[in-house]
């Protein structure tokens, strides 16, 4: 867990807007909230953001609890997640989604594994098979495209349960069953990616952004059996078949105008200079049709 604390420089203009905001959430999300944050700070001096990198999990209960008004989450709040806020509150919390990012299955840079079915990647990852394959894959041998590859037992590296990265794969990758025992879980994506850069029998997944040249993106087989390559546009599309939306939820009363620190931050994020920022932060901009629907904020 890592805070990050921003605040404006004496030197820069004044501004009307000021406030403090604090936020509780995604790790995965910080370096593109830390970008925001320092936007913000540019365009009005008098605001603060603190930022508490614990985790996708924590946010909801950071929202509960009001210790912050601001929840950054790498997936959507479950149904109990809602419902335990909304009871606490009365309306439920406000669901913005800010940016697209996706999962992504890797191999070492030297793997020639190019592409894997759903079936394949639950075969590989869970031990439940819920997606529907007939045994589980243990060895590279026991996939074609690697039968000559010079290593056996297959060494895998994902997230830890905190992290939103962790649930999402395992419901949609893993048709919501068990992961491996065996799997090594790390706090952040950048640690399952070094981790399979330095092992050639590692696979693993980690979040679009966190790639590196020392590993692969292996391509996804859709349900019409289409290999889908890693790519901004398939990922802005939606075809990529492990895309997915980065959300920040707010507690906003419904009907009271925000606090003008935190619209302030949303007239940011949803600006096409903070679209930008997603885009150099690694991340993909929302498309225009996605980013408009949601400006007013």
């Amino acid at each position: 867990m890592w805070v990050l604390l921003l605040s404006a420089s004496a030197n820069t203009l004044a501004s009307p807007v000021s406030g403090t905001l604090s936020a509780v959430g995604s790790n995965t999300m910080a370096g593109l909230i830390l970008r925001w944050g320092e936007a913000l700070s540019q365009r009005h001096p008098d605001i603060n953001l603190q930022f508490q990198a614990s985790g996708s999990a924590n946010a909801p209960s950071a929202l509960i609890t009001g210790t912050t008004r601001l929840g950054p989450m790498s997936r959507q709040m479950t149904d109990t997640e809602r419902r335990a806020f909304t009871q606490r509150y009365g309306y439920p919390p406000l669901e913005l989604k800010v940016a697209r990012d996706a999962l992504v299955v890797i191999v070492h840079r030297h793997n020639p594994l190019a592409e894997l079915t759903r079936q394949q990647v639950d075969a590989l990852f869970s031990t439940t098979r819920e997606c529907g394959a007939n045994a589980a894959i243990n060895r590279w041998q026991e996939l074609p495209a690697t039968q000559d590859w010079p290593f056996g037992a297959i060494a895998l590296h994902g997230r830890n349960s905190a992290s939103g990265t962790y649930g999402l794969f395992q419901q949609r990758a893993l048709c919501g069953g068990e992961f491996r025992p065996t799997l090594s879980q790390h706090p952040g994506a950048s640690a399952v990616v070094a981790a399979v850069g330095e092992s050639p029998g590692s696979i693993g997944y980690a979040g679009y952004h966190h790639l590196t040249p020392n590993v692969k993106a292996v391509s996804l087989i859709n349900a019409e059996g289409q290999a889908i390559a890693l790519s901004e546009n398939s990922v802005q599309s939606g075809d990529y078949p492990l895309s997915r939306y980065l959300y920040l939820y707010v507690n906003a009363p419904p009907e009271q105008p925000l606090p003008t620190a935190e619209k302030a931050l949303l007239d940011l994020i949803f600006s096409p200079e903070g679209q930008q920022i997603a885009r150099s932060a690694g991340f993909v901009p929302l498309s225009e049709t996605v980013r408009q629907q949601q400006a007013h904020w």
